[in-house]
Protein backbone atom coordinates (compact mmCIF):
# COMPACT_ATOMS: atom_id res chain seq x y z
CA UNK A 1 0.00 0.00 0.00
CA UNK A 2 1.17 3.36 -1.17
CA UNK A 3 1.02 5.28 2.04
CA UNK A 4 3.10 8.73 3.40
CA UNK A 5 2.32 10.88 5.92
CA UNK A 6 4.17 14.19 6.88
CA UNK A 7 3.83 15.13 10.66
CA UNK A 8 4.14 18.65 12.25
CA UNK A 9 4.06 17.15 15.56
CA UNK A 10 2.12 14.00 16.53
CA UNK A 11 -0.72 15.73 16.84
CA UNK A 12 -1.10 17.12 13.57
CA UNK A 13 -0.38 15.49 9.99
CA UNK A 14 -0.98 15.60 6.49
CA UNK A 15 -2.73 11.67 5.63
CA UNK A 16 -2.16 10.20 1.54
CA UNK A 17 -3.26 7.19 0.29
CA UNK A 18 -2.36 6.27 -2.99
CA UNK A 19 -3.72 3.09 -3.17
CA UNK A 20 -7.62 2.32 -4.30
CA UNK A 21 -8.91 1.32 -0.93
CA UNK A 22 -7.79 1.21 2.69
CA UNK A 23 -10.29 -0.19 5.91
CA UNK A 24 -9.72 -0.25 9.40
CA UNK A 25 -11.38 -0.53 12.89
CA UNK A 26 -10.83 2.14 14.92
CA UNK A 27 -11.68 2.97 18.30
CA UNK A 28 -10.73 6.96 19.12
CA UNK A 29 -7.95 7.55 21.43
CA UNK A 30 -8.52 11.18 20.74
CA UNK A 31 -11.24 13.71 19.27
CA UNK A 32 -10.00 14.02 15.27
CA UNK A 33 -10.84 16.98 13.24
CA UNK A 34 -10.41 16.42 9.70
CA UNK A 35 -9.99 18.48 6.84
CA UNK A 36 -10.49 16.86 2.81
CA UNK A 37 -8.21 17.55 0.74
CA UNK A 38 -9.47 14.77 -2.13
CA UNK A 39 -10.35 11.54 -1.93
CA UNK A 40 -13.59 10.37 0.01
CA UNK A 41 -13.69 8.24 3.40
CA UNK A 42 -17.23 5.85 4.40
CA UNK A 43 -17.40 5.83 8.04
CA UNK A 44 -19.74 2.96 9.18
CA UNK A 45 -21.00 3.18 13.48
CA UNK A 46 -23.05 1.35 14.93
CA UNK A 47 -26.08 3.47 13.97
CA UNK A 48 -25.01 6.00 11.64
CA UNK A 49 -23.27 5.72 8.28
CA UNK A 50 -21.18 9.02 7.15
CA UNK A 51 -19.96 9.75 3.40
CA UNK A 52 -16.95 12.55 3.64
CA UNK A 53 -15.48 13.98 0.49
CA UNK A 54 -12.77 17.07 -0.91
CA UNK A 55 -13.85 20.06 1.26
CA UNK A 56 -15.70 18.69 3.89
CA UNK A 57 -14.70 18.97 7.93
CA UNK A 58 -15.50 17.25 10.67
CA UNK A 59 -14.86 16.25 13.92
CA UNK A 60 -14.62 12.26 15.37
CA UNK A 61 -15.03 12.17 18.95
CA UNK A 62 -13.06 10.05 21.02
CA UNK A 63 -14.06 6.80 22.39
CA UNK A 64 -15.92 5.90 19.53
CA UNK A 65 -16.19 2.76 17.34
CA UNK A 66 -16.02 3.09 13.76
CA UNK A 67 -15.11 1.00 10.41
CA UNK A 68 -13.26 3.38 8.12
CA UNK A 69 -12.52 2.92 4.41
CA UNK A 70 -10.72 5.68 2.11
CA UNK A 71 -11.08 5.50 -1.03
CA UNK A 72 -9.18 7.81 -3.96
CA UNK A 73 -11.66 9.89 -5.79
CA UNK A 74 -11.63 11.22 -9.69
CA UNK A 75 -7.81 10.59 -9.93
CA UNK A 76 -6.59 12.25 -7.05
CA UNK A 77 -5.49 10.24 -3.93
CA UNK A 78 -6.96 10.12 -0.75
CA UNK A 79 -5.57 13.21 1.36
CA UNK A 80 -6.36 14.87 4.16
CA UNK A 81 -5.23 17.25 6.86
CA UNK A 82 -5.56 15.74 10.81
CA UNK A 83 -5.52 17.27 14.07
CA UNK A 84 -5.62 15.51 16.89
CA UNK A 85 -7.49 16.44 19.94
CA UNK A 86 -5.48 14.89 22.79
CA UNK A 87 -7.11 15.03 26.37
CA UNK A 88 -3.98 16.31 27.78
CA UNK A 89 -3.88 19.45 25.48
CA UNK A 90 -7.87 19.86 26.09
CA UNK A 91 -7.06 20.03 29.91
CA UNK A 92 -4.86 22.85 29.38
CA UNK A 93 -6.86 24.52 27.24
CA UNK A 94 -9.72 24.19 29.63
CA UNK A 95 -8.02 24.50 32.86
CA UNK A 96 -9.17 28.34 33.27
CA UNK A 97 -12.26 28.40 31.57
CA UNK A 98 -15.78 28.19 33.81
CA UNK A 99 -16.97 25.20 31.89
CA UNK A 100 -19.20 22.56 33.22
CA UNK A 101 -19.70 19.61 30.56
CA UNK A 102 -22.97 18.27 30.56
CA UNK A 103 -23.45 14.79 29.76
CA UNK A 104 -23.31 14.17 25.54
CA UNK A 105 -26.65 12.79 24.12
CA UNK A 106 -25.36 10.80 22.13
CA UNK A 107 -21.93 9.92 20.61
CA UNK A 108 -22.05 11.48 16.98
CA UNK A 109 -19.54 12.77 13.95
CA UNK A 110 -19.98 16.54 14.07
CA UNK A 111 -19.28 18.28 10.59
CA UNK A 112 -18.57 21.73 9.67
CA UNK A 113 -18.72 21.60 5.51
CA UNK A 114 -16.73 24.36 4.33
CA UNK A 115 -17.29 26.50 7.34
CA UNK A 116 -14.67 29.28 6.11
CA UNK A 117 -13.12 30.06 9.87
CA UNK A 118 -12.06 26.26 10.03
CA UNK A 119 -11.12 25.63 6.45
CA UNK A 120 -8.58 28.84 6.77
CA UNK A 121 -7.28 27.22 9.84
CA UNK A 122 -7.06 23.89 8.33
CA UNK A 123 -5.35 24.98 5.15
CA UNK A 124 -3.23 27.03 6.58
CA UNK A 125 -1.00 24.44 7.96
CA UNK A 126 0.06 23.01 4.39
CA UNK A 127 3.07 24.89 3.99
CA UNK A 128 4.40 23.73 6.95
CA UNK A 129 4.34 20.34 6.04
CA UNK A 130 7.24 20.86 3.68
CA UNK A 131 9.29 22.42 6.75
CA UNK A 132 12.00 20.34 8.42
CA UNK A 133 11.14 21.82 11.58
CA UNK A 134 8.40 23.89 13.31
CA UNK A 135 8.69 25.24 16.67
CA UNK A 136 6.58 23.52 19.24
CA UNK A 137 4.76 27.05 19.85
CA UNK A 138 3.60 27.58 16.48
CA UNK A 139 1.83 24.10 16.26
CA UNK A 140 0.22 24.78 19.80
CA UNK A 141 -0.83 27.80 18.83
CA UNK A 142 -3.25 26.49 15.40
CA UNK A 143 -4.51 23.62 17.48
CA UNK A 144 -5.63 26.03 20.33
CA UNK A 145 -7.05 28.40 17.09
CA UNK A 146 -9.24 25.42 16.15
CA UNK A 147 -10.37 24.76 19.30
CA UNK A 148 -11.65 28.06 20.09
CA UNK A 149 -12.95 28.32 16.14
CA UNK A 150 -15.16 24.90 17.06
CA UNK A 151 -16.02 26.61 20.31
CA UNK A 152 -17.15 30.08 18.45
CA UNK A 153 -19.14 28.06 15.36
CA UNK A 154 -20.56 24.98 17.76
CA UNK A 155 -21.90 26.34 21.23
CA UNK A 156 -22.31 22.53 22.64
CA UNK A 157 -19.10 21.65 21.79
CA UNK A 158 -18.02 22.20 25.30
CA UNK A 159 -20.01 19.29 26.44
CA UNK A 160 -17.64 16.94 23.98
CA UNK A 161 -14.13 18.98 24.50
CA UNK A 162 -14.39 19.68 27.73
CA UNK A 163 -15.43 15.73 28.85
CA UNK A 164 -12.56 13.85 30.55
CA UNK A 165 -14.19 10.70 32.12
CA UNK A 166 -13.36 7.60 31.33
CA UNK A 167 -16.05 5.21 30.03
CA UNK A 168 -17.88 3.66 33.22
CA UNK A 169 -19.21 0.32 33.35
CA UNK A 170 -22.24 -0.03 31.34
CA UNK A 171 -24.79 -2.50 30.03
CA UNK A 172 -22.52 -5.30 28.43
CA UNK A 173 -25.29 -6.69 26.15
CA UNK A 174 -26.82 -3.65 24.45
CA UNK A 175 -23.49 -2.62 23.54
CA UNK A 176 -21.99 -5.48 22.49
CA UNK A 177 -25.42 -6.45 20.38
CA UNK A 178 -25.04 -2.94 18.98
CA UNK A 179 -21.36 -3.05 18.42
CA UNK A 180 -20.54 -6.59 17.28
CA UNK A 181 -19.56 -5.68 13.74
CA UNK A 182 -16.41 -3.66 14.71
CA UNK A 183 -13.49 -6.32 14.67
CA UNK A 184 -11.43 -4.57 17.62
CA UNK A 185 -9.24 -6.54 20.51
CA UNK A 186 -11.53 -7.93 23.17
CA UNK A 187 -9.21 -5.29 25.91
CA UNK A 188 -10.58 -2.45 23.71
CA UNK A 189 -14.31 -4.14 24.34
CA UNK A 190 -13.89 -4.59 27.94
CA UNK A 191 -12.59 -0.51 28.44
CA UNK A 192 -15.38 0.59 26.53
CA UNK A 193 -17.69 -1.02 28.57
CA UNK A 194 -15.92 -0.27 31.72
CA UNK A 195 -14.37 -3.32 32.33
CA UNK A 196 -10.60 -5.23 32.79
CA UNK A 197 -10.34 -7.59 29.92
CA UNK A 198 -11.00 -10.50 32.82
CA UNK A 199 -14.12 -8.58 34.11
CA UNK A 200 -15.52 -8.78 30.60
CA UNK A 201 -14.68 -12.13 29.56
CA UNK A 202 -16.85 -13.31 33.03
CA UNK A 203 -19.55 -11.48 32.47
CA UNK A 204 -20.00 -11.99 28.68
CA UNK A 205 -19.93 -15.70 29.16
CA UNK A 206 -22.54 -15.19 32.04
CA UNK A 207 -24.88 -13.48 29.59
CA UNK A 208 -24.35 -15.17 26.43
CA UNK A 209 -23.38 -18.16 27.88
CA UNK A 210 -20.60 -18.68 25.30
CA UNK A 211 -17.12 -17.35 24.56
CA UNK A 212 -16.87 -13.56 23.11
CA UNK A 213 -15.38 -14.81 19.80
CA UNK A 214 -17.43 -17.27 19.29
CA UNK A 215 -20.55 -15.06 19.82
CA UNK A 216 -18.83 -11.93 18.00
CA UNK A 217 -18.51 -14.52 14.62
CA UNK A 218 -21.66 -16.30 14.70
CA UNK A 219 -23.17 -12.31 14.98
CA UNK A 220 -21.32 -11.11 12.08
CA UNK A 221 -22.03 -14.21 9.60
CA UNK A 222 -25.68 -13.35 10.37
CA UNK A 223 -25.43 -9.84 9.58
CA UNK A 224 -23.88 -10.72 6.42
CA UNK A 225 -26.71 -13.39 5.55
CA UNK A 226 -29.18 -10.28 5.87
CA UNK A 227 -27.38 -8.10 3.31
CA UNK A 228 -27.04 -10.97 0.79
CA UNK A 229 -30.52 -12.18 1.40
CA UNK A 230 -32.69 -8.53 2.60
CA UNK A 231 -30.27 -6.25 0.30
CA UNK A 232 -28.62 -8.01 -2.19
CA UNK A 233 -25.52 -7.62 -1.52
CA UNK A 234 -22.56 -8.75 -2.86
CA UNK A 235 -19.52 -10.56 -0.32
CA UNK A 236 -17.28 -7.93 -1.17
CA UNK A 237 -19.38 -5.22 -0.11
CA UNK A 238 -19.99 -7.22 2.74
CA UNK A 239 -17.32 -8.71 4.62
CA UNK A 240 -15.16 -6.12 5.59
CA UNK A 241 -18.55 -4.05 7.31
CA UNK A 242 -19.04 -6.91 9.13
CA UNK A 243 -16.11 -7.41 10.80
CA UNK A 244 -14.02 -9.69 8.62
CA UNK A 245 -10.45 -8.68 7.33
CA UNK A 246 -10.22 -10.47 4.35
CA UNK A 247 -12.89 -11.80 1.93
CA UNK A 248 -11.48 -15.78 1.83
CA UNK A 249 -11.63 -16.00 5.69
CA UNK A 250 -14.95 -14.65 5.81
CA UNK A 251 -16.24 -17.13 2.42
CA UNK A 252 -14.70 -20.06 4.58
CA UNK A 253 -16.84 -19.03 7.90
CA UNK A 254 -19.89 -18.66 6.18
CA UNK A 255 -19.85 -21.39 4.55
CA UNK A 256 -19.01 -23.62 7.84
CA UNK A 257 -21.51 -21.99 9.58
CA UNK A 258 -24.57 -22.27 7.08
CA UNK A 259 -23.57 -25.18 4.68
CA UNK A 260 -23.37 -22.95 1.44
CA UNK A 261 -21.01 -20.71 0.31
CA UNK A 262 -22.09 -16.32 0.07
CA UNK A 263 -21.87 -16.54 -3.09
CA UNK A 264 -24.81 -19.08 -3.10
CA UNK A 265 -27.21 -15.94 -1.83
CA UNK A 266 -25.46 -12.65 -3.31
CA UNK A 267 -27.19 -10.64 -5.43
Amino acid sequence: MEYQAKYITEDIKLSCYEDKFFKSDIMFDHHMLIWFISGETKIVQADATYIFKKGDIFLIPRNQLATIINYPKDGQPHKTVVMHLSTKRLSEFYVNLPVKPKASESQKIYTFNHHPLLESCLASLIPYFEMKELPENIASLKITEAISILRAIDKGIDNVLSNFEEPGKIDLADYMEKNFMFNLPLEKFGYLTGRSLTTFKRDFSKIFNTTPQRWLTQKRLELAHYHFVEKKKKPIDVYYEVGFENLSHFSYAFKKHFGYAPTDLAG
